[in-house]
């Protein structure tokens, strides 16, 4: 199904992107950097923290990397480890810096 044949669309709607395997790391790591407070929350404007489902979303993007290892063009692998890095780089950072009980 795509936005031209869903009839839920409409007419102001500006067009998706593609979807891609890139779009789609993409789009799970901008959810996790929200959930790593690095960013503002799209919905509510507000930075806001939530530890346990920023690991979650990295464990996510973790077994797409194991699952597709054999299949990912060299760019995308490239793009997904360098992803994974830096975010498991922030979490780290802020499950030392935050209150014992959030950084499960």
């Amino acid at each position: 199904m795509n936005q031209n044949t869903s009839g839920c669309c409409s007419a102001k709607s500006s067009p998706l992107p593609e979807v891609t395997f890139s779009t789609f790391i993409l789009s799970l790591a901008s959810s996790t950097l929200v959930q790593l407070g690095e960013v503002p929350n799209p919905e509510t404007n507000r930075v806001e923290q939530d530890l346990t489902m920023a690991r979650h979303s990295i464990d996510i993007l973790n077994m797409l990397r194991q699952k597709t290892e054999c299949s990912l063009e060299d760019q995308e692998r490239k793009m997904l480890d360098s992803i994974l890095y830096e975010l498991q780089m922030k979490y780290v950072i802020k499950c030392k810096n935050a209150p014992k009980d959030t950084a499960s």
